[in-house]
């Protein structure tokens, strides 16, 4: 699986935890964050509306591309399903 190059602050109940069961909480936080941040994950929960061409983008190769945009055009609304 791929590294993932994030800082994360992981809070502790108790003080008893070895160095490895730490290691190995932060490695299966990474790989559930890995799974939700995907392309994919982003795309099944959100939708472009494009106010101008009056359409509803829900592909994944529009909202990837707009998902590397800096700024949306104008009249273009990126809504989460949820």
């Amino acid at each position: 699986m791929k590294t993932s190059n994030r800082d994360l602050l992981v809070l502790l109940k108790d003080e008893s935890m070895s160095n490895k069961a730490i290691e190995q909480e932060v490695e299966q936080l990474n790989d559930l964050l890995y799974v939700t941040e995907s392309a994919g994950s982003f795309c099944a929960a959100n939708e472009l509306f494009d106010l101008e061409k009056f359409k509803i983008f829900r592909d994944q190769k529009t909202l990837v591309s707009v998902m590397h945009q800096n700024e949306l055009k104008p009249f273009s609304f990126l809504f989460n399903k949820n």
